[in-house]
C-alpha cells in the first residue's frame, strides 16, 4: 500500500499511471481502518485499472491527490471479515506486508467491493492464466476454470462457504 506519507515524501509515483478521476470500475464510501492509528474513517474509494485509491472527498479531479492506494498485484486475498472485526459488512484486503480492514454500508455493497477487487486481482495477476484461478474453500486449494459468465457470479456461487481468493503460484 502506498500511504499519504510515502506519497507526500515523493517515494510514490506522482500520477500512478491511472486517470482515477474518470470512469472508475467501482467507487463508493466504505469506512477504512487507519494504517497507524486504528481509527475508522469514511473515505471515497475509486477502483480503476488494478489500483484502489482513496480520497477524503468524492469530488475527484486530475488535481486530486490520493490519500493512499492499494495495488492489486500486491494483494493476496480479499474476503469478508465480520468474524475478525465482529462488525457487519466488514471485509479485508491482505498483502504480504499487511491486512487492511474496511466496512461497507450493506451486504450488497460489501459483496460488490469483494467481487470487484477480486476480479481486479485476477486480471492483474501474472500467475493465473485468463482461464483459471486458485480458490481456497475451507482450507483446500484447487484450481478452477473461470466460467464464461462474469467472474463476480463465480464468487457469489461460493458465498455460503468460506472463500479466499488466493493468487499464490500453483505448484
Amino acid at each position: 500500500m502506498l500511504s499519504l506519507w510515502r506519497a507526500a515524501t515523493g517515494s510514490a509515483e506522482e500520477d500512478y499511471g491511472v486517470e482515477f478521476w474518470s470512469s472508475p470500475e467501482l467507487a463508493g464510501w466504505p469506512t477504512k481502518q487507519g494504517e497507524y492509528i486504528k481509527t475508522w474513517r469514511r473515505r471515497w474509494f475509486v477502483l480503476k485499472q488494478g489500483k484502489l485509491f482513496w480520497f477524503k472527498e468524492s469530488s475527484v479531479t486530475p488535481a486530486s491527490r490520493p490519500r493512499g492506494v492499494i495495488v492489486a498485484t500486491n494483494c493476496r486475498t480479499v474476503k469478508g471479515a465480520e468474524d475478525v472485526l465482529n462488525r457487519p459488512f466488514a471485509f479485508e484486503i491482505s498483502t504480504p506486508d499487511e491486512t487492511v480492514f474496511f466496512i461497507a454500508d450493506s451486504e450488497k455493497e460489501k459483496e460488490n467491493w469483494i467481487n470487484s477487487i477480486g476480479r481486479s486481482i485476477v486480471q492483474q495477476s501474472s500467475c493465473a492464466t485468463p482461464n483459471e484461478i486458485l480458490v481456497t474453500i475451507a482450507g483446500n486449494c484447487r484450481t478452477l476454470p473461470i466460467p464464461a459468465i462474469d467472474f463476480s457470479l463465480c464468487v457469489l456461487c461460493f458465498s455460503p462457504f468460506f472463500v479466499e481468493l488466493s493468487l499464490n503460484k500453483i505448484q
